[in-house]
């Protein structure tokens, strides 16, 4: 029985995805690409994007194929460049190796080169396919997606509450309220991001150090890390206060300690002095602004309370990422995960759109999209999962 062409690109192009999903963590700033080389029904070449300075995925794909890319079909998650950046554009090597068809799954959101590969290639004489899984490639690479469009990094929430929706105990202490494969996840999830945000509450209270542990970094790069603090109070003998690597960066407004930001950039700290919101904290709109001028394309934010609601409340919160955990606080002296936003008329809530629930461990991982002022709740398809599987 043969198989028809359809079924046999949807095929290959989700093997392409799945090389493409190999990348995640490592490609940073550039999106996860994936590319597959078919010759007479047979798969004659596979590659995947492994990071900044390396073959695309369609040159890997090309190189392994060899000869057999010779009127071979190349199957490629994202439009192949057509301009010289970081590497020669994919186009011409596609060319040079006398491929016959490309089937494309979605197109190059890069305002500046949209189009141009798909164009390149069919003037060439190339049978082109364009928009095959469209919807899959453009939510494996979301983030990239917001980045070149916008300049801004997309942002995940990441909260460990308990089944009441509690950050830590009248007590005060908040460790540990989920268990150990929650804690490895949200490690994961720290290794695919490109950097990590919390408060200056968090800092004081339980010191975090913000790096990538429990799990290999399989190629990836650590994440920047990020502190907002307003004045510049938080202790020096903090660990994020020592510097060091990881970058530290700690953004600040100009009403801080001039001191403590003499000795911080001593210690090897970055301090951004920025703008101030009307109630005297750091613009966060600004901040974003400036993590993506130095190329952060996803941010993982973890807390406490207070930051997340701001980030919620102001809307440039993309993701949710719910760890929750089979315990009961209970006491009103125990903090809430979302802390300082207030709704009076339960239609005017805050909406999210859930896309995956699962068991981690004894935990449960909630995970959601957050849902922007004008967009109907309900309408569309979820995003891919904010963390890995």
């Amino acid at each position: 029985m043969m198989v028809n062409e359809c079924e046999e690109d949807l095929r290959y192009m989700r093997m392409a995805l799945s090389l493409a999903a190999r990348g995640r963590g490592m490609t940073h700033p550039n999106p996860m690409v994936g590319a597959v080389v078919v010759k007479n029904g047979e798969v004659a070449g596979k590659g995947y994007h492994r990071g900044p300075f390396t073959p695309h995925a369609e040159v890997m794909a090309l190189a392994e194929a060899g000869e057999r890319s010779t009127g071979s079909t190349l199957y490629v998650t994202m439009e192949p460049c057509n301009h010289y950046g970081r590497t020669p554009p994919c186009t011409e090597a596609i060319l040079e190796a006398r491929v016959a068809r490309v089937v494309i799954a979605a197109p190059d959101p890069n305002p500046g080169v949209k189009g141009g590969g798909a164009e390149r290639l069919r003037s060439a004489g190339l049978e082109v396919k364009t928009g095959l899984l469209r919807r899959e490639s453009e939510e494996l690479n979301a983030a990239y997606i917001k980045y070149v469009t916008t300049g801004l990094p997309l942002v995940t929430v990441k909260v460990a509450a308990t089944a009441d929706g509690k950050v830590a105990a009248g007590s005060g202490l908040s460790q540990w309220i989920t268990g150990k494969a929650a804690r490895r996840l949200a490690h994961e999830m720290r290794r695919c991001s490109d950097a990590v945000l919390v408060g200056r509450g968090t800092v004081e209270v339980d010191d975090p150090e913000l790096t990538v542990r429990h799990v290999p970094l399989r190629g990836a790069h650590h994440p920047l890390r990020v502190v907002v603090d307003s004045h510049l109070s938080m202790g020096l003998d903090r660990k994020l206060a020592r510097g060091g690597l990881p970058k530290v960066v700690v953004a600040t407004t100009r009403e801080h300690d001039a001191a403590k930001a003499e000795e911080l950039r001593r210690r090897g700290v970055e301090v951004w002095v920025l703008d101030a919101s009307p109630e005297g904290k750091v613009d966060l709109v600004e901040l974003l602004r400036a993590l993506g001028k130095a190329e952060v394309v996803h941010l993982l934010v973890e807390g406490g309370p207070t930051l997340i609601a701001s980030f919620l409340g102001m809307g440039l919160a993309d993701r949710l990422a719910l760890f929750v955990a089979p315990r009961i606080f209970g006491d009103r002296e125990a903090r809430s995960w979302v802390e300082g936003l207030r709704v009076d008329d339960p239609s005017q809530g805050l909406s999210i759109r859930w896309s995956r629930q699962r068991r981690v461990g004894d935990d449960l991982l909630l995970e959601a999209e957050v849902l922007k002022a004008g967009v109907e709740e309900g309408k569309g398809r979820a995003p891919e999962p904010c963390s890995p599987e």
